[in-house]
């Protein structure tokens, strides 16, 4: 469960969305957020799962008119798989480029760098040095606001090849496809034989990490102007707190680096024994799982100093604050350091660690949910059943590497499978098991498996504090709401629809399927809290 709570979204969705929410004023509610919503939200699911010791599916029988609660999660699990792995593939690009000669995210003089481009290292500078550049590789004076750094210009030239919008498709990257291809092969080989494989590779890709991550720590507080991304990262700008998307982007980031919502925690407490204590599991996961949000916050944050110290900028004014930001910062920052591409290695491996127990235990979770509902098909052929589902997803993500790609990617990552969405299916959720079930019922169950009874403090977080602080944030920030974006790129109003769309095709299920069951089966009304 560590391995499938801790994952990218630590080192990768933590840092942008603590970047463009203040730095340390995106702290303050996401610690509110784990202690308010996580926990409670993490040992309801996982509890639910254990108690009844089946996939996300299958678990909702037992409420009949809520199943599509697990309809629910296993469509944002979909959803999630889609485009997750997306990043997978970005890291192994950048891997198998980390044992070039040569960093290619270090230079300024690649097919893919423009004028623009600005390396400290090798620019010649105007008199006026803060304001102008001019070099060998651009033999002309620009502004230095507007002036990239290589590791930027690699992610979005060369990483992406990014166009100019949504609706400049222009063709899939073609080593991005085989990149993709290559990490579902690696996911596929990960969980071909079952969960108890599964939980003995987590062993590895869960700790390695973690070594990774304080040698590149040590490195980034060490550099020139570390201090400054660090105060950025630590002091809140108070007068941020005003801003409903701060709240629902804290509160998004817990559930889904929790890895609530996604039907998963509740098919991997179904493989808990039945008297395992799972209080004991929710507090040691939630807290290293936000934990390692935090420390890494020390790594990315550290070399967003070091590179605003060598251009000259504020640390909010260094890279725009998109999915990209740990791809350019840590990069620029292990170019700094002795044998580069040995510590290049090591991170990308690193994340590859973390990207794949994650994505391997939510495609694992999503397939328990199928396999539980239809055992007689997919437990008896499960190889080669995982081998079409990988492959369908494959298929599924290939819009996210083309050269709009990731104005695609940023729509499914923030209102395909997080934001609202993760929001939504969690009230419901508590709303299902605390009233279509009853939370005494959910109680006893607790007790039968620890051997004594929860604290009264838990039902009224689950019944009252739960679904009310949901609904108090989805509708503060449905006010105050003002548009869909990437970075500074607005999207056409078709594209915004579209993420509305990715969001009603799993917020529906929930009230779809309880007029479903009240039309078809009037009689499933008298068995909700049997």
């Amino acid at each position: 469960m560590i391995g499938y709570a801790v994952g990218l979204g630590n080192i990768w969705r933590f840092p942008y969305l603590c970047y463009r929410n203040g730095g340390g004023a995106f702290l303050i509610p996401y610690v509110l957020s784990l202690c308010f919503f996580g926990i409670p939200a993490f040992y309801m699911e996982e509890g639910f799962g254990q108690f009844r010791q089946t996939g996300g599916l299958s678990a909702w029988h037992i409420i009949p008119v809520f199943k599509g609660c697990g309809y629910m999660a296993a469509t944002i699990a979909c959803m999630m798989n889609i485009y997750y792995i997306v990043i997978i593939a970005w890291i192994i690009i950048y891997l198998i480029f980390s044992f070039s000669p040569t960093l290619p995210w270090s230079i300024c003089y690649g097919w893919w760098n423009d004028i623009y481009c600005y390396d400290s290292k090798t620019m010649n500078t105007t008199n006026n040095a803060t304001e102008f550049i001019t070099g060998e590789y651009n033999n002309v004076t620009i502004p230095m606001s507007d002036a990239e750094t290589p590791a930027e210009q690699y992610w979005n030239n060369f990483v992406l090849q990014i166009s100019d919008g949504i609706h400049a498709w222009d063709g899939i990257v073609w080593y991005l496809a085989l990149s993709l291809l290559a990490a579902w092969g690696l996911v596929y080989l990960c969980i071909w034989k079952g969960v108890k494989t599964t939980g003995k590779i987590v062993w590895f890709t869960t700790t390695f990490p973690y070594v990774v991550l304080t040698i590149l720590l040590i490195r980034a507080v060490t550099l020139p102007g570390a201090s400054e991304g660090i105060y950025y990262y630590l002091v809140p700008d108070l007068s941020r707190l005003s801003d409903a998307q701060v709240w629902v982007d804290a509160a998004s980031q817990i559930f889904f680096s929790l890895g609530i919502g996604f039907s998963g925690l509740i098919s991997l407490g179904s493989y808990n024994k039945y008297n395992n204590n799972v209080l004991i599991d929710t507090l040691i996961v939630c807290l290293v799982n936000c934990c390692t949000s935090l420390y890494a916050g020390f790594m990315i944050f550290g070399c967003l100093g070091y590179m605003a110290w060598d251009q000259g900028k504020e640390v909010d004014e260094v890279v725009d604050s998109g999915p990209g930001l740990t791809f350019i910062a840590v990069p620029t920052a292990i170019a700094e350091m002795p044998a580069a591409q040995f510590w290049a290695i090591c991170f990308f491996i690193m994340l590859l660690m973390l990207g794949l127990d994650s994505q391997f235990c939510v495609v694992e979770g999503f397939y328990t949910c199928i396999a539980d509902e239809y055992p007689k098909i997919f437990r008896k052929h499960r190889t080669l059943y995982l081998a079409i589902l990988c492959g369908i997803y494959y298929l599924m993500a290939l819009p996210c590497v083309t050269r709009g790609g990731m104005y695609i990617f940023n729509l499914m990552d923030n209102w395909g499978a997080s934001g609202y969405v993760l929001l939504w299916c969690t009230m419901w959720e508590c709303i299902a098991i605390c009233f279509g079930w009853g939370y005494k019922k959910y109680l006893d169950a607790l007790e039968d498996m620890l051997g004594y009874r929860p604290n009264i403090a838990w039902p009224i977080l689950w019944a009252i504090v739960l679904p009310l602080g949901l609904i108090i944030i989805q509708l503060f920030s449905f006010v105050t709401y003002t548009g869909a974006f990437y970075e500074d790129y607005r999207y056409p109003i078709w594209g915004e629809c579209l993420g509305w769309l990715m969001s009603a095709f799993s917020m529906h299920w929930v009230l779809s399927y309880f007029i479903f069951a009240f039309i078809i089966t009037p009689a499933a009304l008298r068995s909700v809290g049997q």
